[in-house]
């Protein structure tokens, strides 16, 4: 009898935990057990992920103009800092935004939550609203596997306004973006006085700049070059169907002078597939599919068992959140 209860909390600290859980999935928009496992996704370090978010409503909440891009900068530079999470690139869009990120310590779901809570304070202000900014969808976190992926999803942010034809060249576009910090120069961005206290505990500065691609052999000179001559390549090649088509850029005046209550007016593709891994190699892509599907079924069994109350279950490598509150997790290989 005895040896049966040492493997149970007690009830108040059992509760707490359960708790936590169901807090972390539900997070993660996950309702059902079944919901849980199948999108549930493990967080380990030294991992690069592109990440995505949308606006409420596809609002263009994140329209660019001065204010809009420090409150951007400011908030994502603060938040990265914090959780020592490294910026390879990003740009933001009118209703959305994209970020190619390198995580060393498996700190990401705690750096976009800060990043979506503090901006969303912040242009909630800047647009005198109350309502959710973003979209009740969470936040999408795509694996890259190797430094192609990594390189064609920077492309595919950087690219966005090209290739909704709002402006003819990234150089062009107004809104916040890692296009000018190839060089690795750092951008100083202030803090917002228009949502911070002058003497609040937030840094009054935030130093944003960029760094290359993890597995890249090369020098930071060799990386920029190599993507700028990829980008100029596809605005050519852009440029040149839009002359073929007899249609016409946006202009960054026009973006600029869209008001950020109004959306796009075609329609959103709805029930799209959410990918949690980017590779263009179909093996290492099946492995890193292998890798999540093992995941999820350990955390299934570590899951149910921990419900159930027992205490020494130990959840796989990658189960976030959750050793806060003394949980057992396995250690990456």
């Amino acid at each position: 009898m005895a040896a049966a209860t040492s493997t149970w909390r007690p009830a108040n600290e059992l509760d707490c935990v359960r708790r936590e859980i169901r807090r972390m999935e539900a997070w993660h928009g996950l309702r059902e057990p079944a919901a849980v496992v199948s999108l549930v996704r493990p967080i380990l370090p030294g991992r690069v992920y592109l990440v995505t978010r949308r606006c409420a409503q596809r609002q263009f909440l994140l329209r660019p103009d001065d204010k809009t891009n420090q409150a951007f900068l400011y908030c994502l530079g603060e938040a990265a800092q914090r959780f020592g999470i490294e910026l390879i690139g990003w740009l933001a869009m009118s209703n959305h935004y994209h970020a190619v990120v390198h995580d060393p310590h498996g700190r990401l779901p705690d750096f976009a939550c800060h990043f979506h809570q503090m901006l969303a304070k912040c242009l909630n202000v800047r647009w005198s609203r109350w309502e959710n900014l973003w979209s009740t969808e969470p936040p999408t976190y795509t694996l890259l596997v190797d430094l192609a992926d990594v390189f064609d999803k920077l492309l595919y942010a950087l690219l966005n306004p090209i290739v909704d034809h709002l402006v003819d060249a990234v150089a062009h576009w107004p809104g916040a973006s890692s296009w000018g910090l190839l060089d690795g120069r750092a951008q100083v961005v202030r803090r917002p006085k228009f949502y911070f206290r002058e003497a609040g505990t937030m840094p009054e500065t935030i130093a944003l700049k960029t760094i290359v691609a993890p597995g890249f052999d090369g020098t930071r000179e060799a990386w920029a070059e190599r993507l700028r001559d990829a980008v100029l390549a596809r605005e050519l090649d852009i440029r040149a169907k839009l002359r073929t088509a007899g249609r016409r850029i946006l202009g960054r005046k026009a973006v600029r002078a869209a008001s950020a209550f109004d959306r796009p007016k075609t329609s959103a593709p709805r029930r799209s597939l959410r990918p949690f891994v980017a590779c263009k190699n179909k093996r290492r892509r099946i492995a890193a599919l292998e890798a999540v599907r093992a995941f999820r079924a350990a955390y299934r069994e570590a899951r149910c068992r921990f419900v159930e109350g027992l205490r020494d279950v130990v959840f796989p490598a990658g189960t976030f959140g959750l050793q806060r509150f003394g949980v057992v997790i396995a250690p990456p290989l």
